[in-house]
């Protein structure tokens, strides 16, 4: 047996088909829907075909969920129209009329929402907990209770949550647990192997990396494998295959990106924590963070997305910042190859959130790191000048 290649290796290899297509190294965008049989008999026998109709894969679908499987050390992985969809996907894959759900309180916004409206009306009942609850979340669970869904870190908040002290509790209750890893990728957290049953990510992110395409991906080991195929092929789910050969495209280089992002964004957190101007930076990898030690214990890496909370300030103050920047878009998303920035609007309600001064989430792009700084010290002096 070979060793078991790193998570780079893998980035590249993964997935290739190359000898099916004329050595192509990529496999190319197989845009079908008719797939067309040899004889009546192959007809007959479709359902041990390897390719039955567009919806259901094709090989630029089999490349990128096999590139995305092996890279999260999952037995299957399916791909989504968007994060948000593999979010949605994945809790309806479970979830009866009837049963409980635990959501971190720092989800995101678009996973809160769901909850307290497709899922209510459905009838499932969605319980929000402290992301420090760790081992705590026990007394949370009732008899009906069927997954613990976290995000670590937390949704513009970056709250390290004790994911396998979840995990251990879950288990026991025969309830899964699902974790939107989309902020650490399987490069620097491996959801899996850290008790996670259901790893999602939007792919539109970091997968992806140049702000050119919308899918998402669930990934599971083979307990789950038929019940999650099943029910994304009962539901009419797929992500086009140009989305995939994209997404794919990305995941080649994805590895080298993160380093970059992961740097950047340190650069830049440690410089602003020394601002006049913030309160504290929201960023785990920090040693000064409160999710330092168990950011230290279950990641490898971070990313470039981290928050800071500025001291109070007016919303004439603000907006001279963000009008200021030329190198940070104000724009949703992240992941890209570009920097972004964007006023932060959250709900808690398990646990509130202090902050005395408006919050900001920043992602660290691909740029030179003193241009990005002399970009914000130039909107902290406009603030300032305000």
């Amino acid at each position: 047996m070979t060793p078991k290649a790193k998570p780079e290796t893998i980035a590249v290899a993964a997935g290739r088909m190359s000898a099916e297509h004329f050595g192509s190294v990529n496999t190319p965008v197989y845009r079908t829907s008719t797939i067309l049989h040899e004889s009546y008999a192959s007809l007959k026998a479709e359902a041990q075909s390897r390719y039955s109709y567009g919806r259901c894969g094709t090989p630029t679908t089999e490349s990128f969920e096999h590139a995305v499987a092996e890279l999260e050390g999952a037995a299957c992985t399916v791909s989504l129209p968007s994060g948000l969809a593999a979010i949605t996907t994945a809790i309806l894959t479970v979830v009866s009329a009837g049963d409980h759900i635990l959501v971190t309180d720092n989800v995101y916004g678009p996973t809160r929402r769901f909850c307290n409206g497709a899922l209510k009306r459905l009838g499932v009942a969605t319980t929000y907990f402290d992301p420090l609850i760790g081992a705590g979340i026990e007394a949370l669970f009732r008899p009906n209770t069927k997954i613990v869904f976290c995000e670590s870190p937390g949704s513009l908040t970056f709250e390290v949550s004790d994911v396998p002290a979840f995990a251990e509790v879950a288990h026991r209750h025969g309830a899964v647990v699902m974790m939107d890893n989309t902020w650490a990728t399987p490069l620097y957290f491996p959801a899996l192997e850290r008790g996670v049953d259901f790893s999602i990510q939007a792919a539109t992110k970091y997968i992806g990396g140049h702000s050119d395409v919308m899918i998402g991906t669930i990934s599971v080991s083979e307990e789950h494998a038929k019940l999650l195929t099943g029910y994304v092929r009962d539901a009419g789910l797929f992500a086009s295959p140009d989305d995939c050969f994209l997404a794919l495209r990305g995941l080649r280089t994805m590895p080298v990106r993160l380093a970059r992002h992961w740097g950047n964004g340190l650069t830049l957190a440690r410089w602003i924590a020394q601002r006049p101007e913030v309160a504290r930076v929201l960023h785990p990898a920090l040693e000064t963070d409160p999710g330092h030690t168990l950011w230290k214990r279950d990641f490898t890496g971070a990313c470039g997305l981290f928050g800071v909370v500025l001291k109070p300030v007016s919303e004439t103050k603000l907006a001279a910042f963000f009008d200021t920047l030329k190198h940070f878009g104000l724009g949703y998303s992240w992941g890209g190859y570009e920097s972004l920035i964007i006023p932060a609007q959250f709900v808690r309600t398990a646990q509130r959130f202090a902050a005395d001064g408006p919050v900001i989430r920043i992602h660290a792009g691909l740029e030179d790191a003193g241009d990005l700084i002399a970009d914000l010290t130039g909107g902290f002096a406009k603030m300032e000048a305000a």
